[in-house]
């Protein structure tokens, strides 16, 4: 096997994907490209890898290239994880400029405004690393691990229906953390099924695989007491410095003396709301989910999520060292040995087009559904339909992924601002041009393709 890793400099992804790959039986012999446009972290990244080949004596080859067709020659899987420019100074920006517009965003990462503006950016870039792979092999899977995930997946199915390009994201792991707590049972008793879209999905099955019980009255019934008692901020504060988050003890009392109450788990009153309104569990954390819900942002605790967002950019703006576990840390790597070994297994959320898995949802969307992996691919699950009200919030999104491939893939200014207009965060028209025309000029050197 060829697999090509595209952001491979990276310390995290780099080295967390390698460790994946070498911990697999079925990829033994495998050839490993690393590519990435930054030369200077590609040739560490070269380094440490050959070293620990050579220490842990892997039957494996490691090279690496800035040239990306050269990179893909030949290539059966390439696993991408980019992003361009400062990742926080950029996120900042999205999140905070259309608050000065009126637009009252919970994140605006992946969902309103801010995600619009995170998904012109990024998507670009990403149909060019996808149009070289159909000129040089278009057999190739390609798993993505970029944001905005549903926005990404979409416009790339659109502009390239033949890809075999998919979507993965580990929030579904959430499940498997809280399920055996909240239950006091074993994982391997539970089966549980989520849907949805991408940070915008819910549980909508959990059974015992013994005896078939229906768990869901169990979890609505525990739930809230649960989650009173997963970590608030100041408990966050303490695992990240245990972990070596902080690089000094003055920055870590710095922080927490900054914050010196217990403050709530950022998620836990729009995870309630849910649950009382709508009877089912949201998957997500980090508050993804009140991104795309016009409501939300009445809903949640602002100085949790302001908190949890100054401690995420610590974490993941320290200096990284560029180590090597055999470990799996990511679902990539399980899904390509079950496509070689046609195992049939079932994964538990995969981002593929709807093509009606979703009854309810429209085919040219990217759902987030479980699969099936076997020789044939990533197979995703029939879900039918989801329940109304759930399908209603999910719908009322969909526009906002339709007009802004649109406005990528045509280069059309007009659609942005109509993406802007059919976006539920979005409750003020007056200023959207004005705000739309502030955002390419401060982010020019990525949106200047807008006409």
């Amino acid at each position: 096997m060829k697999i090509v890793l595209v952001g491979a400099g990276s310390a995290q992804f780099g080295s967390g994907m390698l460790g994946d790959i070498f911990a697999s039986k079925e990829l033994v012999g495998s050839h490993i490209v690393l590519h990435d446009i930054n030369e200077t972290a590609l040739n560490k990244m070269l380094s440490v890898a050959n070293r620990f080949i050579t220490e842990h004596k892997l039957n494996y080859t490691i090279t690496a290239s800035t040239n990306r067709k050269e990179a893909f020659q030949s290539a059966d899987f390439i696993i991408s994880s980019i992003e361009v420019g400062n990742r926080f100074a950029l996120w900042e920006e999205d999140w905070k400029v259309p608050l000065q517009y009126g637009m009252e965003q919970v994140y605006g990462e992946n969902g309103g405004p801010g995600g619009v503006f995170h998904s012109l950016r990024i998507i670009p870039p990403i149909l060019e690393i996808v149009k070289d792979a159909m000129d040089i092999c278009p057999n190739a899977y390609i798993f993505n691990f970029s944001n905005p995930m549903t926005a990404i997946c979409t416009t790339v199915k659109r502009a390239f229906p033949e890809a075999r390009f998919i979507g993965l994201c580990h929030e579904i792991g959430w499940l498997q953390s809280w399920l055996p707590r909240m239950l006091s049972l074993d994982l391997d008793d539970i089966y549980f099924k989520a849907a949805g879209l991408n940070h915008f999905s819910c549980m909508i099955e959990a059974r015992h695989k013994k005896t078939g019980d229906d768990l869901y009255p169990q979890v609505r019934e525990k739930a809230e007491a649960f989650f009173l008692k997963e970590p608030g901020y100041s408990d966050m504060l303490d695992y990240y410095r245990e972990h070596g988050v902080f690089e000094h003890e003055e920055q870590f009392e710095k922080t927490k003396m900054q914050r010196q109450s217990k403050y709530e788990w950022a998620d836990r009153r729009i995870v309630k709301f849910m649950l009382d309104n709508y009877g089912l569990l949201p998957i997500t954390v980090d508050s993804h989910f009140g991104e795309y819900i016009a409501w939300a942002a009445d809903i949640v605790d602002h100085r949790g999520i302001l908190d949890f967002f100054d401690a995420y950019k610590i974490m993941l703006t320290k200096n990284v060292d560029y180590k090597i576990n055999l470990h799996t840390s990511e679902r990539v790597v399980p899904i390509i040995d079950g496509i070689l070994t046609n195992s049939g297994y079932e994964e538990a959320a995969v981002n593929v087009l709807n093509n009606g898995l979703i009854s309810n949802l429209p085919d040219w969307i990217v759902v987030e559904v479980p699969a099936i992996i076997n020789a044939q691919g990533v197979q995703g699950m029939e879900i039918g339909a989801l329940p109304k009200g759930y399908a209603s919030l999910l719908r009322s999104y969909c526009g906002v992924y339709d007009l802004t491939a649109e406005a990528i893939i045509h280069k059309k200014k007009d659609y942005v601002i109509q993406a802007l207009l059919a976006n539920p965060i979005v409750t003020k028209a007056r200023n959207v041009k004005e705000l739309v025309e502030r955002m390419i000029d401060q982010q020019s050197q990525w949106l200047a393709y807008l006409k």
